[in-house]
């Protein structure tokens, strides 16, 4: 009997060019993937991340270098490259610029191991398609970050977001669903988020996880949850979406729903501490949850 996880982070490496309101630029080495791998691995999950970029650009075992991940990576002729521009000072209004795409991901090129969660952690569309998900769910729970399904890529490579065609098809094959507002929005046509999330549920998945810059929200269908976030930084805010649903999967495993949330929201306001992914550890976390919730 081989190795088993308990997630599975599926995504592409994205080569990021980051622009802060005062024109400072930088480059990093970003993604869904860094950000939502080294959230679960270091929270103590067994974690294994599948992504794809040109070893010409990046080398991904070192990206995930002490983050505890098993690595698995195919060779691209492209890696997946972002420009981001951001107008203030806490990123929450930024503009974004493909300047290059990996090509989709298949189910068959994915490694051949038992793991409870498929986390599917792209950046735009045309990283997944709906063959890859459904056959992922006869294999395990599947969670997806919608944004992977909206943000599409325009012909002057600016990214525009826009409704998800097969969402009443290819929802009921996912278990945990992640959006932000302005996505649920978009989605459902409605802004109050308890209301888009009750919609999302009726499309067929299974947990709905909206996120937001002062709370984030669960409805499993029963019932609502909600935990605050209790960031005493913004340093660190690129990333949150992603982080704060990788904690989320990984403790659902073994919690109920209101104290996945709880953690996934302390770990979020923590990880916000420090520009890049969250590298600190579970008990960290836990203190994090007793001194502020």
């Amino acid at each position: 009997m081989g190795k088993h996880y308990d997630t599975l982070v599926v995504g592409p490496i994205s080569l990021d060019i980051n622009i802060d309101y005062q024109e400072n630029e930088e480059r990093e080495i970003g993604g869904a993937v860094v950000q939502s791998g080294w959230a679960a691995a270091r929270s103590g999950a067994e974690t294994a991340i599948f992504t794809k970029l040109s070893s010409a650009d990046a080398d991904a075992e070192q990206i995930f270098a002490g983050s505890g991940a098993d690595v698995f990576s195919k060779d691209a002729p492209r890696t997946t490259s972002i420009h981001n521009k951001y107008f203030t000072a806490d990123k929450e209004r930024r503009e974004c610029r493909a300047l290059g795409q990996c090509e989709p991901f298949t189910f068959d090129e994915l490694p051949d191991i038992d793991t409870s969660i498929y986390h599917f952690a792209g950046l735009m569309v045309g990283d997944f398609g709906a063959e890859l998900i459904r056959k992922a769910s006869e294999k395990g729970a599947v969670a997806v970050d919608v944004q992977c399904l909206l943000r599409t890529v325009m012909p002057d490579g600016s990214m525009q977001f826009f409704d998800y065609a097969e969402k009443k098809d290819v929802f009921p094959y996912i278990t945990y669903l992640k959006t932000d507002a302005a996505e649920a929005e978009i989605l459902t046509g409605l802004s109050d988020r308890f209301e888009a999330a009750k919609v999302l549920y009726s499309y067929g998945a299974k947990e709905i996880m909206i996120s937001h810059n002062t709370e984030m929200l669960v409805y499993d269908g029963k019932d609502f949850y909600t935990s605050p976030v209790k960031a005493r930084s913004l340093v660190g805010r690129s990333g949150r979406g992603d982080t704060t649903f990788a904690g989320y999967l990984v403790e659902r495993l073994h919690a109920p729903v209101g104290e996945a949330l709880q953690y996934a929201t302390a770990l979020v306001s923590l990880k916000m501490e420090t520009p890049g992914p969250f590298k600190g550890d579970r008990q960290q976390v836990l203190d994090y949850i007793k001194e502020f919730y």
